[in-house]
């Protein structure tokens, strides 16, 4: 007989977040088998928007930026945080302009799905857009921790740097091959 999988149960929640910066929970939870497990921490992290923006000569747009947690200098699809009493959508379109300055609606937002990275100990979804002919039609307004180099390189371009391990950033890399499943054609397949 197969066995029946089933959520555990909160019995109690408390906030030890260390900062603003990084919120953790600490949980007490009830497991299917009625096992109790009084530690339980993970961080509700928030959820994430990514755009890959195509130009009108099918060149994706890619942002470069330092990125502390690895101490690293990375490329990645243009996004960040979702923001407060904000639509996933409107987060999306409003990161994009911010980190790239490029201005669309959204109208021309398509989905590409969302990935969630660590499921175990994080509760954060990114939520993946394409946008075709993406114009460079406003300005950056970058966060105050952010210096970031926006790249335009053509798709099939960009997938290469995926196979070859230049473009490692999780969320990026995933949208990357979805849009490259999906649009084959824009990608040289």
């Amino acid at each position: 007989m197969a066995n029946i999988i089933k959520k555990w149960t909160i019995l109690k929640e408390e906030d030890v977040s260390p900062s603003p910066w990084f919120p953790i929970l600490k949980h007490t939870v009830q497991l299917a088998n009625g096992k109790v497990v009084d530690d339980y921490y993970f961080s509700p992290l928030g959820d994430v928007v990514q755009v890959l923006a195509l130009t009108p000569q099918n060149e994706v747009v890619l942002v470069k930026q330092y990125k502390h947690g690895l101490n690293e200098i990375l490329m990645e699809l243009p996004g960040g945080m979702r923001q407060k009493n904000t639509s996933i959508i409107q987060s999306a379109l409003n990161e994009l302009e911010e980190e790239t300055g490029i201005k669309a609606t959204s109208g021309q937002l398509i989905s590409l799905g969302k990935i969630a990275v660590n499921p175990t100990k994080a509760h954060q979804i990114t939520y993946g857009f394409i946008l075709f002919n993406a114009e460079f039609n406003s300005v950056q307004k970058l966060d105050e921790t952010e210096l970031i180099q926006v790249l335009t390189l053509p798709a099939p371009q960009v997938l290469q740097l995926v196979k070859e391990g230049e473009i490692w950033v999780t969320d990026s890399m995933n949208f990357i091959l979805m849009a490259a499943l999906r649009y084959p054609e824009v990608f040289g397949l």
